[in-house]
């Protein structure tokens, strides 16, 4: 098989901290090429400059084997070398491209009109136009023919499986519609390369498997190579053709995904032990909650239903369920986001009850204060650093000593080492990898000194490893800081390792509430499915 990829001791350094060492590796066209490493492995960084994306390699080089044509702008690979450019009918020419280098400029622009690249929490949708009209914008963006465009954007939904949804409104799909339809709006470039950066990284396990099948058909059936990195272990061992093993920069091991993923699991078993939460007096006490929505097509929709659950001093309380069963807008009402129907949601304020109910500074408003919220789709300020983050841009007011040693304490809590927290403070967001984004989207949270902290989808984009740091960050907040958590998750792995009690919804109510085990052995076969993540 032709090789399409060539990167040779590719080296990256970010004020003068190295992200990747040496990198030095091969794709070859149509081959599945796996990543899999910690969060901060450099695995994002990676996969950018091959993209040829935000800021060149500090040395090293990526070179595409590519073919392109004689008379026109077209390129295409390097296996149909001497074969007729299928835009202006001109040869097509054998060409190796340094992707970084300056006198390639030009090139470079062309080589990214054939990649394309699906990030894992950037949807990249025209949310109030409908699905074929978004398929439609990305066929115009390439100049295809406007009197075929309808006909190729069904086609292509054909092959995402999405034909059932293309006149709905973009913002009103699931998270895995969504992707697909991102999906299908790369394949509309024709792409020779898709760089995949944890696609489904937010999405639960069913719908991620979905959203992995339609990759690799897409791979298959439109003989394009794809780099995809994810944190679901078992996909890149099904759909990988070969897998990179990336630790700290550096290249641990090249091979089998199997042999890979056995290798960089060895490092994700957790032997720390904690002690069981000894809790408190109640803390928050919903009763009776109701939320009701009424709708043009759908009419009157009951989104909780009569909730009534407390959660004590110091637990870990889990709200679990499968999509649509309530537990987001539950998680809203008790945030202060949004406002009930009826009921009441009280929470302790020293020796004051509050009702988050009524509006006003002296209740709603003030019980917000205390009350930290931790949503999947979190947002870091872009352009201050880690401890602007942590400080300025939130409203914390600290003189500049006492700011960086509490920016330290709050990272450690968060998952980091000290020496690790004292590495990223003048980091900006986009210097960070997606999990140490979301640890310091936590800390940002813990440093409010919040009562109650609200956790919506905590792992949904962090690999085993992190996902263990994350476990140990929100323990050792609860034992050093007293904090009180309430988790919202599908990740019932992480849900029965936690949490002291759950709550299990369906359609709006709480139908069993307890024990997490209990909880758990409560569900049925179809909600196993959904919410149990696929074995590593």
């Amino acid at each position: 098989m032709a090789s399409l990829i060539t990167v040779e001791n590719l080296c990256k350094e970010f004020n003068g901290i190295p992200v990747l060492k040496n990198i030095n590796f091969s794709i070859d066209e149509g081959e599945i090429l796996g990543i899999i490493g910690r969060s901060g492995a450099g695995k994002t960084v990676l996969m950018h400059l091959i993209r040829g994306v935000d800021e060149p390699p500090t040395s090293g080089k990526i070179i595409f084997h590519i073919s392109a044509c004689n008379k026109c702008s077209h390129i295409d690979l390097q296996s149909k070398t001497g074969d007729k450019c299928p835009k202006c009918g001109g040869e097509l020419v054998k060409v190796d491209v340094d992707l970084w280098a300056e006198e390639n400029r030009s090139m470079k622009r062309r080589i990214m009109t054939r990649s394309a690249m699906m990030f894992q929490r950037t949807f990249a949708l025209y949310g109030d136009d409908r699905v074929i009209e978004n398929v439609m914008h990305a066929l115009s963006d390439i100049n295809y023919p406007p009197e075929k465009q309808v006909s190729r954007a069904a086609d292509l939904l054909d092959e995402v499986r999405l034909s059932h949804r293309m006149m709905h409104i973009a913002r009103d799909l699931s998270g895995g519609e969504k992707q697909r339809v991102v999906l299908a709006r790369q394949l509309a470039k024709e792409p020779f390369l898709l760089c995949a950066d944890e696609p489904t990284g937010t999405l639960d396990p069913r719908t991620a498997k979905i959203v992995h099948e339609m990759l690799h058909e897409s791979s298959i059936g439109n003989h394009m190579a794809m780099l995809v990195s994810s944190h679901f272990s078992q996909i890149i061992e099904d759909i990988c053709n070969r897998a990179i093993f990336l630790e700290d920069g550096e290249i641990k091991k090249i091979g089998d995904p199997k042999e890979i993923i056995d290798t960089f699991m060895k490092d994700a078993a957790d032997d720390e032990i904690f002690e069981k939460g000894d809790l408190g007096d109640e803390l928050l006490h919903a009763k009776d909650v109701i939320k009701r929505y009424i709708t043009v097509d759908r009419g009157m929709i009951k989104a909780v239903d009569g909730v009534t659950f407390e959660v004590s001093e110091r637990e870990i309380f889990g709200i679990i369920g499968t999509s649509g069963a309530g537990k987001t807008t539950l998680s809203r009402i008790i945030s202060g986001i949004i406002e009930p129907t009826g009921g009441e949601m009280n929470i302790r304020i020293g020796e004051e009850w509050v009702d988050m109910t009524k509006p006003g500074i002296q209740n709603r408003g003030r019980a917000k204060g205390y009350i930290g919220l931790l949503h999947q789709e979190y947002d870091l300020y872009p352009h201050r650093n880690v401890l602007d983050n942590l400080t300025d841009s939130i409203g914390l007011e600290f003189p500049k000593e006492l700011a960086m040693r509490k920016a330290i304490i709050t990272l450690k809590m968060a998952g980091f080492n000290e020496d690790k927290s004292r590495e990223i403070l003048n980091r900006l967001p986009d210097q960070l990898s997606e999990g140490e984004k979301h640890r310091v989207a936590l800390a940002q949270v813990l440093i409010r000194e919040p009562r109650i902290i609200l956790l919506d989808e905590p792992t949904g984009t962090m690999d085993p490893i992190t996902k263990i740091d994350v476990k140990h960050s929100i323990m050792h907040a609860r034992e050093d800081m007293d904090e009180t958590f309430i988790v919202v998750s599908h990740d019932m792995d992480f849900v029965r390792e936690i949490c002291d009690r759950a709550a299990l919804m369906r359609h709006g109510k709480i139908v069993k509430i307890g024990p997490t085990e209990e909880v758990l052995e409560y569900l049925t076969q179809e909600e196993r499915e959904i919410m149990s993540r696929p074995e590593a």
